[in-house]
């Protein structure tokens, strides 16, 4: 099982500098460098204190810059809110920077505040994203470009630089939705699976999305799928299942919660959070990994067994929980 992290940038009660938040993340990511993780995720995030990392193709060259083997995952580039060329070439001279070092995630974005201030409009972010998706890989592919799309068009544009790996770095699109899985099985993408869904929702988008692959005439041979699980551990069950519920309490004040008004549901199909409370609850039961080292360990090994979990991306929701995963979980479960 190959394990990574999703770095968030979060600024709780900005209770202290955003450069201490920058310095400390780092500090971690130059942890995982030395241990044995295989890549960290960068979260982008936009207009909230939730994860204030709005660009994190920058910060990306600033950790191939403090690392030497960890690769670097975008963990997403919200795709719709880019210009695709500016996109291509900001993710192309990162993996020149980083020595080949780059995995590229691309996403929708769902938060409305997002796609009002960027002047997106929601009814389009499908196909934005889908299209902008489309232009980054042919900018990397085509020595120039020609292109002629329904919210893009250029002729004869030579993009600069190329990426060093060839044809491009791998690939990956955010699919949670059903519509998004089918379509990403359709057009051949690996997926990432999202930390929001209950455990047995995604097994059945898992297995959902490998029948849509073969029925589209491709392999699911090879293919790492990254499934991001929120992890909470501590040196007991209890001091665990605290850091649980104030992790699931922040997502649901910063994610789900109806005042929010998202562009689209982030959760599975059969669940739209109505108040705080009931979303708490639902990451308590079937969304947090969470206990001691030890009992998360176990859950992690089932997970594997249950739901094809061979590529886990966890996000810890508190320190502790980061140098327990490092210290005695990782070790247990990575090949």
């Amino acid at each position: 099982m190959k394990v990574a992290v999703l770095q968030f940038f979060s600024w709780p009660e900005r209770r202290t500098s955003l450069s201490e938040v920058y310095a400390r993340a780092l500090s971690r990511i130059e942890h995982m460098d030395a241990s044995g993780y295989d890549a960290v995720w960068l979260a982008e995030h936009h207009f909230s204190s939730f994860s204030v990392c709005p660009a994190i193709h920058m910060v990306g060259t600033l950790v191939a810059a403090r690392t030497s083997r960890l690769r670097i995952g975008m963990g997403v580039s919200l795709a719709a809110f880019y210009h695709p060329l500016r996109l291509a070439e900001e993710v192309a001279l990162l993996d020149v920077l980083s020595d080949g070092r780059v995995n590229w995630g691309a996403g929708r974005g769902f938060a409305r505040v997002e796609f009002d201030a960027f002047g997106v409009p929601p009814q389009e972010s499908q196909s934005r994203f889908r299209e902008h998706v489309d232009v980054v890989l042919a900018a990397w592919t085509h020595e120039r470009l020609t292109y002629e799309g329904e919210h893009f068009r250029c002729e004869d544009v030579e993009v600069l630089p190329k990426p060093l790996q060839q044809p491009h770095p791998p690939v990956w699109v955010a699919a949670s939705s059903d519509g998004a899985i089918a379509w990403a099985a359709e057009q051949g993408f690996t997926i990432m699976m999202d930390p929001h869904s209950p455990h047995r929702e995604i097994a059945r988008k898992h297995f959902r999305y490998r029948e849509l692959l073969a029925e589209a005439g491709h392999s699911a041979e090879g293919r790492e799928i990254p499934m991001a699980r929120l992890v909470a551990i501590a040196d007991t069950s209890s001091q665990a299942e605290e850091v649980a519920r104030a992790g699931a309490r922040w997502l649901a004040d910063s994610y789900v919660g109806p005042q929010h008004k998202p562009v689209l549901d982030i959760t599975d199909s059969t669940f739209v959070a109505k108040e705080s409370t009931g979303a708490i609850e639902r990451y308590m039961d079937g969304v947090i990994i969470h206990g001691t080292a030890e009992e998360v360990t176990d859950q992690v090994l089932g997970l594997r067994e249950e739901i094809g979990l061979h590529y886990l991306l966890c996000a810890p929701l508190s320190h502790r929980s980061f140098e327990l995963l490092t210290d005695r979980v990782l070790p247990a479960v990575a090949s």
